[in-house]
């Protein structure tokens, strides 16, 4: 029962997805709507800068940062905040299609019994309306949206409070990612990651074979540890 049981403990159970450059092509959707946002008030940024230092940041982060960068009046942030959240809805619904590498990909983990989550520094509107036109939100059982927390990625609270709504370890779950701040907030909530370079990348096998990996390393330190103290407790062995 101790070795079911341990097997168990090293397996994955849960896959933990960013949304923007992993599972939607949104990246750009997001510099274009900040932009048009800025805009009404004079204001812009260039697309090397927002990849550079806000990309993957909620945007009252980047508003925060832009205040004290350029000045950016403080009492604008709830109005360009709200505009830029309309024009990213706008954009995203006359651009965001399904994508069959990723309906295959989350159909056939949610068929093999993973456990499904999308955390993402969005809002939730704009999260659910994206998965939807993507035709991904029938397969995922949890969002956490920057409403959901108090801290953002790079914090870890958001991958941790996936890990918690499931009612699992940090090391049952695997975490997609593509960003430098979704990679540091993985990596602090104690989950195996998967990264990523563009959305292209997020399939099926490679999602499989990560997994793979990471059951067949605990597995093997599960084995090791086992060894060493059976003979640590037969000197005979020694």
């Amino acid at each position: 029962m101790k070795e079911k049981h341990s097997l168990d403990q090293n397996r994955v159970k849960a896959v933990l997805f960013d949304m923007d450059g992993v599972l939607i092509d949104a990246k750009d959707w997001h510099y274009e709507a900040l932009n048009e946002a800025l805009a009404l008030f004079g204001h812009k940024i260039r697309r090397s800068e927002h990849l550079e230092t806000y990309d993957g940041l909620p945007t009252k982060t980047k508003l925060r940062m832009l205040s004290k960068e350029r000045e950016l009046p403080e009492g604008l942030h709830d109005f360009i905040n709200e505009m830029k959240q309309a024009y990213t809805i706008d954009i995203a619904w006359r651009n965001c299609r399904p994508t069959f590498c990723h309906e295959y990909a989350l159909a056939r983990l949610a068929k093999d019994g993973y456990r499904i989550a999308v955390c993402s520094n969005s809002v939730r509107a704009s999260i659910e309306m994206m998965l939807g036109k993507a035709a991904l939100l029938d397969h995922v059982d949890l969002i956490v949206s920057n409403q959901d927390v108090q801290r953002p990625k790079p914090d870890p609270e958001m991958y941790a409070k996936a890990v918690t709504s499931f009612g699992l370890e940090a090391h049952e779950c695997l975490v997609v990612e593509d960003n430098p701040n979704g990679i540091a907030a993985a990596t602090a909530a104690g989950c195996h990651v998967l990264v990523v370079d563009h959305v292209g990348e997020v399939e099926f096998t490679r999602i499989r074979a990560r997994i793979e990996q990471i059951e067949a390393e605990a597995a093997h330190a599960t084995t090791t540890s086992t060894t060493e103290k059976h003979a640590s407790t037969h000197p005979a062995l020694r």
